[in-house]
Order: C-alpha cells, then structure tokens, then sequence
C-alpha cells in the first residue's frame, strides 16, 4: 500500500477550509453580504455533490438543501441544513449508506443539520409543525434525483394553508419579540432573532412566498407591495444586518448571533469606525444596528398589514367617519383620501392624536401605515415652524395616552423628524455600565415614569409621587423636561448645559409661559442634582439641605426635580432603582420642603431640639425609662445629632444605654424599614484600621455598603452605622443574617491581626469589556473642616475593601461614606480627615496609590 497515497477526505477538508478562507479575504475586501453568503452557498454545494458522487449515491435519493442554506444565504458559521429525500419503498441498504455520507460531510468540516424523510413524512411533518414546513418553504436541489424534489415541492404548496400559515408566522414573531424583548437583547441584541432583526425581513419574504406573492423584494415591488422606495430602504437595512452577522461569525470564531460586549470593540473596528470624544467604535456600531432594525421593525410594521389585507380581501370592512381626514375601519385608524399627508402634512400629528384620543382604535390601517410612512417626507422646518403642529404637539403632551403616543411616533420615524435632536440620539447606546436602553429609549421611558405617576391605576406603586404630580398645575412641563433631558448625549461635553439650550428653543417657540420655560430649563440643567445630593452628601445634615434649598427655591421647582429624578433613575435599569433610593430622595424632598416652607432658613437649634424630641417620643414607644439616654448623649456631641435621623438616634440610646463603657466590640442589627437592607450598628473602642476591618468583612461576606456614618464618642469610642443590602439570591431567613453579622463581625473587630487582604471577586463582563479608568479627586469641604475624597471607578466585590485599606495606610479617618453604586459603576463620596491632608505631596501620593488599588 502507497504510504503517499492522499486521503480524499483529507484532500476536501482542506480544499473547504482554503476556498472559505478565500472567500472571507474578498469579503474583507469589498465587504459585499450578498456576494459572499451566495458565493458561499455555492461552494458548499459543490463539495456536497462531490460527496454525494463519490458515495455513489446518484439518482437514489436526492439532496435538497433548506432553511437559511436552501435561502441562498450561508453565513460564515451557520449551520448547513440538509433534507436527504428517500424513495419510497426504500432500499434496505440506502439508510445506511446515507449515515455514512452525513458522516463525512461532518468529517471534512460541514456542520450539517439533516433530516432524512420520504415524500409521505415531509409532508406529514410539515402538516404538524409550521418550523417544518417553513424550513421546506425554502429549498434548492443540490444532487440527486430531480423528479421527486419537483413533486415534493408541489405537494407541499398544494397542502399549504396560506391563512393558518400567516397566522402561524405572525404568532410566532409576536412570541419571539417577546422573548428577546428586555434589558440583555438590549445590551447584547440577537442580530438574527430580536425585534428588527434578520428573522423579521425572513418572515415577509415566508409569508409572501407561501400566498403566492413573490419570494424576493423585486416580486413584492411587482406586485404592489412594496414600493421603489421601501425595497431601497430594506434592501440596505438587509445588508447592514447581513455584515453585522457575517462579522460576527468572523470575530467568534463561532456561530454567535449576538452582539455580545465581548465583541462590540471589534465590531466596530471592522466597519471602520474609530473611537472619538463623544462615542465609542463600540456605540457607534450599535446605532447602526439600532438604526437598521428600527427601519426593519418599520417595514414589517406596514408590508404584514399589507399582506394581511391581501389575504382578508373579503372580510366586510366596518367603517365610522372620525372627521373629513380620517375614519375608523375595522378597529384601526384610516385615511380617507391616499393624499392626505401630501395636501395636508398637519394631519401627520393629527393622526397620533386621534389615536391618543380613541384608544379603542388598535393602530393604523394598512394604507394610512403606508401614507404615513411616505409622508414623513414633509417633516421640514416648515412643518416645525408651523403654528398649528405646534399647537397639536403640545395637545398631545396634555392628554392620556401621552406614553403610546411618542412611542408610536418614535416607531414610525416621526418623533424624530419633528424633533431633530431626539432624531440624533435614535438608537444611540450608551456604555456607562448603568443605561441599559437606547438613549432614546430612555427619555421614552423617563417620560412613561412620570405619565405613570399621574395614572390612578398606578397609584399603589408610588402614592407620595402621585399625590404630587396630580396637585402639580401644567405637568406637561415635567414631559417636555423628560424629553430633553438627555437629548443632547453623545455630542461632547455636558449633555445637562447643551440640552438647556435645545429645550429653550423649543419652549419659547411652543409659545410656554416664561416660567414655564424656565423652569423646564432649569430641570434639564439640574436633572443630575437631586439625585446626587441624595446619594453622594449627608442629606441630614441641615447645610447640606440649606445650600440645597437655596438651589431650588420654591415648592414647585422642588417637586418638580423631585419627581424629574425618580423617573429619571427608574428609566435606566430595572435593577438600579430600589427602596434605599427612594428613601433618600423622600427624606431630602421633606427636609428641604421643611427649609422652603420656613422662608429658606435653617434653625440649628430648632432642627436639633425636634431630632431629640422625635427620638425621645420613640424610646418612651418602645418603654425605655426617661433619661437613660443621658448617660450615651453626654458622651455626643451636635454633629452626631446632626448627622442621624431621629429613628437612628432612639435606636442607638436604646441599644446602648447600658453598655456605654463596654470594652470589647459591640455588634447589633436590624432589618431597615424599607425591608430590602440591614442596618449594622458596631460600638467599640476606637482603634486604628476598624473602618477598614469592617469593610473587608462585608466584602470576603458578598453584603454591599451603601451608606456609612462614622463617629467617635466624647471619651473614644467609634459609634458606627452601616447600611447594607442583602446579598442576591438570599433565600434565608433575614434572622439568620443578622445573627450572623452581630457575632461573626464582632468576632472580626477583636481580632488584634491586620486585616485581610481584600477578596478578588468576579467582574461583570460588561465592566470587562467597557472599563472605566478610575477616577480620584480630594478637596476640602465647604467648612474646611474635613476632607472630601469623591471617586468614580467600576464596581467589583471587594471594592469598598482596597479603598478602606489605603486610607489606613496613610493613617486617615473616615468620617462617613455614601456609596452610589449604578449598575457595575461606583460612584463613592468619603468624608475623611488626618494631619497629612494638608500636605500636597501626601495627597498626590494617596491619589496615585488610590488610582491603582481601583484598577482592574
């Protein structure tokens, strides 16, 4: 036996691997989708005959390639989905024989999906399963016998039902919209099976086939379907999305349809994209893709209501006129001329705005879908500088049903066009590590948070909130605020001061009262504020509140920030918002209401003499004899009244009454009012290093800080408070975990050995991919009594550790600590203070070394 002789299998695996390889280095070249996944069906077809002939297999049976392969439209990585059609009766020996051949195909490298049926089962499998018989939908004869693929063929289109099949597929996009609608498809969209995506463009071109209309979009343009300009505009969305799947492939190395953070960098890259100030390759990249499948999303939106009317021509139309421009048809809103929006563009708006006003109307019939799409055209600056679209824009800020509305107009490409900023940000990912949605996604979503206050179906989720929004005179302000509160993203420097200036424009040119403008104004330009405040500065402390009071200045304003800062928080990820949130942000508004109601003074002593009464009130509640509380009191002094709430206060009087000398570490817990943390008081002889000690206990225990008060008694006791959230997925009981923080923690703090080093825990891989370079800055504060070290960094378990442990290795003490932590960003605010402070080459020396213990 020749040793030299070559191995046929060998020879095809890489013949394959080389004419693939060639392939993608055109497709880098001339980066045409189309050419290549053809080009690469071809070849595959190629090397499948030759299998077919060297297995000597014939006229036995016949190959039919289908599904995305059957398509013509072979992706780099994507399965080749074969039917394998027997005769019938059939050979004894071909099954076997056809086990072989899969198996080679497998062997020179064809990831092959197969089905091996008669003429009888295809067409039983197809009458029970419509994932089958769109699969068979799509078919080329590759080798083999031709007659039985013709028949086949033919019998599956005499047995198809076109009404059940376009039932059957737009049930199923309705299924799988759902299913890839939510925060991950939007951070890591599947490019094939998400809303706009590949498989919506698949289903048109399914339907059209299977009634009878065509299967490309030429057939649909023939055919009065599609018009020149929508094929255009598909055609481009197709291929933007084809590129994007096709380098997918290429970067994973892998069938991988998503848009993964992994990848998102180099995707951009391949499209030539380059990071710039404002936008990353990476986001620049994912606004294309929002952009395409937005216009795809459009398209199916009016060609399968096209495409329906096509099928139920002969279902009677109920008909009742709404006005001369429009009449309701069958539970949808339609025109009555076509050139409507040609003649008259105002009745563009006027559309949305007859749907806000009949919510029994489901949405647009097929021909205004279309009209409306053609006529967005004469969105202009006339149409903007038109008084009476001005007036119908705002009518619709002041009616229900303000949230469908905008999202209909965003849909369809109105929103956009009317307000030429929001069009900038459409589809414009922002990778802050907090934002999950779209930039416009997230105004939309602010502004549905505010509508949702004033609804009072909704009134148990937010009573306070509701209550103040329905007593707010002109709320439409609040809606205009939402909108341009971020509408200026991705522009280059402060989105707050550019987005004041659109917001202006706007407000003076929709004719809004000059109060009314400056207030929306000033929201934009503040929207950041509040929520700030609350989570970076020591809201009980009555500075804090006065400097916040003089920001504000009146009720109206503050409320209006208010109500601006919780649904802005709530619309950029469900997982950001949570009760600690909400209580922060409550206790500020009260506090600082209390301040404005009293003429914008703060009274110390007034304010330190109701904490103590409140607190007082709250011992006798719980039958704690009068003054116990003298003997812990004496030992405090007004900055620790002034630095607690008046529950934290009575809490601590009645923890400690009776241990206020005790000598070894005291820990005591409790569950916090919202339910959703736990408080943790630790008393102890002060001592170097116990903040530090505390922290890398809750880190190596998985319990994040969210809010710390430091404080050192009269006679050197440390009398520190903690707010920690439970761990995620914690299924115990809330008892244990207090149990276990009191005697494990106490445990901790007697140690005498330095503490250890900080855990090294998992980082999300959005951080990984999309890190933030630390950042550190130290001033004094306003008093110039302590310093205010402020740090954005990303978050990761062990964070609060490292930092803690630098600081106690310079020796310096943390007053108090408020974590913000958003999504997997931290944004941390220290009150601390030491001699070596003052010392500039110290504090350069801390900033360095604080940068690299923060550095992934």
């Amino acid at each position: 036996m020749d040793q030299h002789a070559s191995d046929p299998t060998q020879d095809l695996r890489k013949q394959l691997a080389s004419q693939r390889q060639q392939l993608l280095e055109q497709y880098r070249v001339g980066r045409d989708p189309q050419h290549y996944l053809s080009q690469h069906s071809l070849l595959v077809d190629s090397v499948l005959q030759q299998l077919w002939q060297q297995a000597g297999m014939d006229e036995t049976a016949t190959l039919i390639a289908v599904g995305g392969y059957g398509r013509g439209q072979l992706f780099p990585s994507s399965d080749i989905d074969v039917l394998v059609l027997l005769p019938s009766p059939t050979p004894a020996d071909l099954p076997e024989r056809v086990a072989a051949l899969i198996g080679r195909m497998w062997d020179i490298g064809l990831e092959v999906g197969h089905s091996v049926r008669t003429t009888d089962e295809c067409l039983q499998e197809a009458a029970g399963d419509i994932t089958i018989e769109t699969n068979l939908l799509e078919n080329r004869l590759v080798a083999g016998a031709a007659a039985p693929y013709h028949q086949l063929i033919s019998q599956l289109d005499c047995q198809r039902d076109p009404l059940a099949f376009f039932e059957g597929k737009t049930l199923e996009q309705q299924q799988r919209h759902n299913r890839h609608f939510g925060v991950t498809n939007n951070l890591e969209p599947n490019i094939k099976e998400s809303p706009g995506g590949l498989r919506d463009l698949h289903t048109i071109l399914w339907i059209s086939k299977a009634i009878g209309l065509g299967e490309n979009w030429s057939d649909l343009v023939q055919r009065g379907i599609l018009t020149p300009a929508e094929a255009r505009l598909i055609h481009h969305s197709d291929r933007q999305l084809q590129r994007l799947r096709i380098d997918l492939h290429i970067l994973a190395r892998r069938r991988e349809d998503r848009l993964i953070f992994d990848l998102q960098q180099s995707m951009g890259l391949a499209f030539g994209l380059q990071d710039t100030p404002a936008k990353r390759a990476s986001e620049q990249v994912m606004q294309l893709y929002f952009r395409a499948a937005k216009t795809v999303s459009q398209l199916n939106g009016i060609l399968l209501p096209n495409l329906r009317a096509r099928l139920y021509s002969q279902v009677p139309r109920i008909t009742q006129n709404l006005n001369e421009r429009f009449y309701s048809v069958n539970g949808m809103l339609g025109i009555r001329r076509p050139d409507v929006f040609e003649k008259e563009p105002s009745a563009i708006l006027e559309a949305f705005l007859m749907l806000q006003r009949n919510p029994e109307l489901t949405g647009f019939a097929p021909r205004m879908l279309r009209a409306l799409w053609h006529g967005r055209s004469h969105i202009n600056d006339r149409f903007r500088k038109n008084p009476e679209n001005r007036r119908l824009f705002m009518q619709m800020l002041r009616e229900p049903g303000l949230t469908r509305c905008l999202r209909r107009m965003n849909l369809y490409g109105v929103l956009g066009r009317y307000l030429p900023g929001f069009g900038r940000i459409v589809g414009q990912m922002q990778h802050d590590l907090f934002h999950v949605y779209t930039v416009d996604e997230h105004i939309l979503m602010v502004v549905r948070n505010l509508r949702r206050f004033a609804i009072s179906a909704f009134n148990h989720e937010y009573p306070f909130l509701s209550r103040l929004i329905n007593d707010f005179e002109r709320p439409e302000v609040l809606y205009v605020a939402g909108l341009f509160h971020d509408i200026a993203k991705g522009r280059g420097g402060d989105h707050s001061t550019l987005g004041m200036v659109d917001a202006r424009e706007f407000c003076e040119q929709h004719e809004l009262s000059a109060e009314d403008t400056e207030l929306v104004v000033w929201l934009v330009g503040q929207h950041l504020t509040m929520s700030s405040i609350a989570q970076k500065q020591d809201i009980y402390d009555p500075d804090v509140i006065q400097r916040f009071a003089e920001l504000t200045q009146t009720p109206r304003r503050l409320a209006a920030l208010y109500l601006l800062s919780v649904a802005d928080i709530r619309g950029t990820s469900p997982k950001v918002w949570n009760a600690w949130k909400a209580k922060l942000l409550e206790d500020l508004y009260n506090a600082t209401l209390r301040v404005l109601l009293r003429g914008g003074e703060v009274d110390l002593n007034s304010e330190l003499e109701e904490r103590k009464t409140q607190a007082l009130s709250l011992l006798r509640l719980y039958a704690v004899p009068a003054g116990v509380e003298q003997k812990l009191w004496s030992q405090l002094d007004m900055l620790y009244f002034l630095r607690h709430e008046a529950k934290e206060i009575a809490w601590h009087a009645r923890i400690l009454n009776r241990f206020v000398n005790i000598e070894t570490p005291m820990v005591r817990a409790r569950l916090s009012d919202d339910h959703e943390g736990i408080q943790v008081l630790v008393y102890t002889p002060d001592k170097p290093e116990l903040f530090a000690r505390t922290c890398a206990f809750f880190g190596r225990t998985n319990y994040s800080i969210a809010d710390a008060k430091v404080y050192t008694t009269r006679h050197g006791y440390a009398l520190d408070t903690f707010h920690v959230f439970i761990p995620e997925h914690h299924d115990g009981d809330y008892r244990d975990m207090i149990n276990f923080i009191e005697f494990e923690l106490a445990e901790c703090l007697r140690l005498e050995t330095p503490p250890p080093p900080p855990a090294n825990g998992r980082i999300s891989r959005h951080l990984k991919h999309f890190p933030i370079a630390p950042q550190v800055l130290i001033r004094p504060d306003d008093k110039e009594n302590f310093y205010v070290l402020s740090i954005v960094t990303g978050d990761r378990p062990g964070l609060l550790a490292r930092i803690a442990k630098v600081l106690a290795d310079y020796h310096l003490s943390v007053q108090s600590a408020k974590i913000m932590t958003l999504g997997s960003r931290a944004e941390d605010s220290f009150l601390i203070s030491g001699p070596g402070l003052k010392d500039d080459k110290m504090v350069l020396a801390l900033e360095s070394d604080l940068i690299a213990a923060l550095r992934i």
